[in-house]
């Protein structure tokens, strides 16, 4: 599955969601100096990067999927391909090491030593992710269409009323562990904000085939899978609120 998101490399960039401009604020804040060096680890196509570039940070990306690599070189970003746990930082050390929706694909005890290795003291490593909770209404009527579709598929009514930041805390969890195992952490803190986004019928559809569970999907059973839940909202009257919940782990390089 970590494979399969560069499948679609522009859609994944355009339809994805951002994150909020408080966390980056945030992040920024955390380091000492302006116009800090951030490492984007498991950059994908820049999301996360271009937000630190817009709020005066110098980014280098390491992504390993090189279609995702490349079109975020597209967005002017510097981007090495690689792994973070096999990635040689060549002497680069850095004020920042973050990773927006992909800490979980990298181990958590070779990850945390690796950005301990890259970062200075005082450096931050935050890693943080976009959960949502779909309205009930809106998650009922999703699980049908995927239920009908994709029988063997684990969405249904019950799990995707259970998702948002709750259903991350195990993965949370397993990332503050692998920082506090280096021993060159300070104390993991967690961070949570809190927004939302409307979306459109066309909006939803666009964004859904990047959702890890369905970028495999066939052809077919894609079209299906649209299809049925562009009706849906369509009898939702044509759009629907989604709550966000951007959580973060986030921890200090000691010296």
């Amino acid at each position: 599955m970590a494979e399969s998101f560069g499948s679609d490399a522009a859609r994944y960039d355009r339809a994805r969601p951002r994150y909020p401009q408080a966390l980056v604020d945030r992040v920024v804040a955390a380091v000492p100096g302006p116009g800090p060096d951030v490492l984007s680890v498991g950059c994908g196509t820049g999301i996360d990067a271009r937000q630190f570039q817009t709020a005066g940070c110098t980014v280098l990306g390491v992504e390993p999927d090189a279609r995702m690599a490349d079109l975020a070189r597209r967005g002017g970003l510097d981007v090495d391909t690689a792994t973070f746990e096999a990635w040689d930082p060549t002497g680069r050390t850095f004020d920042a090491v973050v990773a927006g929706q992909a800490w979980h694909w990298i181990d958590p005890i070779a990850g945390a030593a690796k950005a301990a290795r890259v970062l200075r003291p005082g450096g931050l490593l935050a890693a943080f992710w976009n959960t949502f909770q779909l309205p009930p209404e809106v998650a009922e009527a999703f699980a049908t269409v995927y239920q009908r579709v994709m029988p063997d598929s684990p969405l249904s009514a019950r799990a995707m009323r259970k998702q948002g930041p709750d259903a991350y805390q195990p993965l949370l969890t397993k990332a503050a562990d692998g920082i506090r195992a280096t021993g060159g952490f300070g104390e993991p803190e967690q961070w949570c904000y809190d927004w939302e986004w409307t979306y459109t019928r066309d909006a939803w559809l666009d964004q859904l085939p990047t959702q890890g569970i369905l970028t495999q999907l066939p052809p077919d059973r894609m079209k299906e899978v649209l299809s049925d839940v562009g009706a849906a909202i369509d009898a939702m009257g044509g759009s629907f609120t989604m709550p966000y919940a951007t959580v973060a782990v986030t921890a200090a390089r000691t010296d």
